[in-house]
């Protein structure tokens, strides 16, 4: 006994149909762009450099957003998970590098006015740029909050 075949039969339409999507897929592709992928395993808490990336075309229309498109992009951050070669870098997995740093000492500034009081403080925590951060007084063993500022200093907010 012999059963029917259940394949449908492609027609030398369908072929020619296959064929020409196929010669242009990768002109559609030309205009996504591209994306900058590690040479080699970066590692949390290591700052990245451009000798580490490289950027590629892309070419897969399903790739989820949100990754990084340029090496200005990624250039000088810190990673906070491991990043693996040919993948693809999200811009949520990286991080500024922190200004001051647990237990290293720090200037404290706080200015009212014309006046300016500054201290030596030592930061409770790693803290980048822009970020709050609670500070221990050195001389008087205050705990005060401040703002970090790009010049590594704290200026402290009044309360």
């Amino acid at each position: 006994m012999f059963r029917r075949n259940s394949r449908k039969r492609v027609g030398l339409q369908g072929i020619a149909l296959g064929l020409l999507a196929g010669l242009l897929a990768p002109s559609a592709y030309a205009d996504m762009g591209y994306a900058v992928v590690p040479k080699q395993i970066i590692y949390p808490g290591q700052e990245i450099d451009a000798a580490q990336l490289q950027e590629v075309e892309v070419t897969n229309p399903n790739l989820a957003g949100g990754y990084a498109s340029g090496i200005d992009q990624v250039m000088g951050k810190v990673s906070n998970r491991t990043l693996l070669p040919g993948r693809t870098i999200q811009l949520s997995a990286l991080r500024e590098p922190y200004a001051v740093k647990r237990g290293a000492p720090v200037r404290l500034t706080f200015s009212l006015g014309n006046m300016t009081i500054s201290a030596t403080g030592t930061p409770l925590d790693n803290a980048a740029v822009g970020d709050v951060i609670k500070v221990r007084n050195l001389d008087s063993g205050v705990t005060v909050s401040g703002t970090v500022m790009a010049n590594g200093t704290v200026q402290v907010m009044a309360k």
